[in-house]
């Protein structure tokens, strides 16, 4: 019997950091080859190295390949991208390390883009040090914005507590602020509200929007772009049946927990939406690229040099980047049927009173299929 599992590639990130040991973690255990078939793009090298640091993990292997049509469905497959001896040089910025950040980035775009591979989580880079390693953007993000789409996506941070959008993704103050107008809050509220739909599973999903000066702006005394901007984008939303709330203050919308009231908000500014979301959601937060085609996730965390080789970096949200991929793939081919077979009865607020998430959908349409 065919074996059905999607095909996760997972890229290693900077060598120095804390990518293998939270990948050797994750992998570890043996469920997660019950859910997917992970395929990382890395060095077998490196890998013996930081499992050596980890006795615990003795009898976790990878098996090592040199292509995706090697992979076995019931093991963590490691891709051998980098040949060479590697000098690692724990939690230190180098040179190399960004290249071979690269090659493994390179070779996983590839792959999905032939079809290989159904997803990519990624694993953290040092934005300084891939440059000019044939990657030329601020982040993974713009990266795979360029290898996938023409259009902007969405750096959509997502838990299961608390789901934020960033505006301005990775820019400095200043240029968020210049960045800011009717149009590009109006598209981004449309990938959100595609992305809350098709990837998560929520029918007529309530977005809440910040604003980008303290108070609001307190009605134009401190700025001007709640008025001017914000708000006018907002009532072009709602006129497009996308259900968007606000402009809201930020410290006193997540001060006083009104977030949990929205299935996602959407922030003016990288630190806005970034601060209260990794104190929110602590470990468990990943981040997800929508508006794209592919699926990309990856951990809400850096590469944390800091605590590289101490063996005490948590690999949750490393987990749980894998089985968001797993999940909105699952929700993309749901939605897929529901918009080619609608079953209007199901598919409706008015029907049942409230809101349904995907999973509920499926469970009312199996139980209408035995009758």
């Amino acid at each position: 019997m065919a074996d059905n599992k999607l095909k996760i590639g997972i890229t290693h990130g900077d060598i120095n950091g804390i990518s293998y040991e939270i990948i050797i973690k994750a992998l570890g255990d043996s469920r997660m080859c019950e859910m997917c078939t992970p395929i990382v793009y890395g060095s077998s090298k490196v890998a013996g190295f930081y499992k050596k640091g980890m006795p615990e993990y003795s009898n976790f292997n990878f098996n090592n390949i040199s292509t995706v049509s090697e992979a076995r469905n019931k093991m963590a497959n490691l891709v051998n991208c980098i040949e060479e001896d590697v000098k690692i040089e724990v939690g230190q910025s180098t040179e190399l390390a960004g290249r071979y950040a690269v090659i493994s980035l390179t070779r996983a775009i590839d792959d999905l883009k032939d079809g290989k591979i159904d997803a990519i989580v990624t694993c953290p880079i040092n934005k300084f040090n891939v440059q000019g390693a044939g990657f030329n953007f601020m982040g993974h993000t713009e990266l795979f914005a360029s290898s996938f789409g023409e259009k902007i996506p969405l750096m959509f941070m997502v838990d299961e507590s608390i789901k934020v959008g960033i505006m301005s993704n990775h820019v400095s103050i200043s240029g968020s602020a210049a960045a800011i107008s009717k149009d590009s809050i109006l598209e981004k509220l449309a990938l959100m509200n595609e992305s809350l739909i098709k990837d998560f599973g929520c029918t007529n999903p309530k977005i809440a929007v910040l604003g980008l000066n303290p108070h609001n702006g307190d009605e134009g005394l401190i700025g001007h772009e709640e008025e001017e901007i914000i708000k006018p984008a907002i009532a072009e939303a709602k006129d497009a049946k996308i259900n968007t709330f606000g402009p809201f203050s930020a410290d006193g919308f997540f001060a006083s927990e009104s977030y949990r009231k929205y299935d996602a908000t959407l922030a003016m500014y990288h630190d806005q939406g970034m601060i209260p979301f990794k104190i929110l959601s602590r470990e468990r937060g990943v981040n997800f690229t929508a508006g794209l085609d592919i699926i990309r996730t990856s951990p809400a965390h850096g590469v944390a040099y800091d605590i590289a080789g101490k063996f005490i970096a948590s690999e949750e949200s490393l987990r749980n980047a894998i089985y968001s991929a797993i999940d909105i793939h699952k929700n993309r081919e749901i939605h897929k049927d529901i918009t080619a077979n609608p079953l209007p009865f199901f598919y409706s607020k008015e029907s049942t009173g409230r809101d349904q998430s995907v999973s509920e959908l499926e469970d009312r349409i199996k139980v209408q299929e035995k009758k």
